[in-house]
């Protein structure tokens, strides 16, 4: 009777494998995953660095050109100006 037990137990085994998680591959699978975040989250912060800073420097760029249009406009109102109080400084 103990045979015929033993021998149904390991015919069960074979024919339903238990499905359990055995702790090394669950260890290797967590050590595998801190790894690759490990490896990647440096290359995500400077890419994400990088964009937020070309962002900031566009903007500034786009300020400078405002500023530097604004900048010839102004020059050249006030050498009109000058121009001006000159020739109205000769005729009378």
């Amino acid at each position: 009777m103990n045979d015929k037990l033993e021998l149904l137990d390991e015919i069960d085994l074979v024919l339903n494998p238990q499905k359990g998680v055995d702790t090394n591959h669950l260890v290797s699978v967590l050590l595998t995953i801190l790894f690759i975040l490990v490896v990647l989250f440096p290359k995500i912060y400077i890419q994400q660095q990088i964009y937020f800073i070309s962002r900031d420097i566009s903007k500034l760029k786009g300020e400078y050109d405002t500023l530097k249009e604004e900048n010839r406009l102004i020059g050249s109102s006030v050498e009109s100006i000058r121009f001006k109080n000159r020739i109205l400084d000769t005729l009378f």
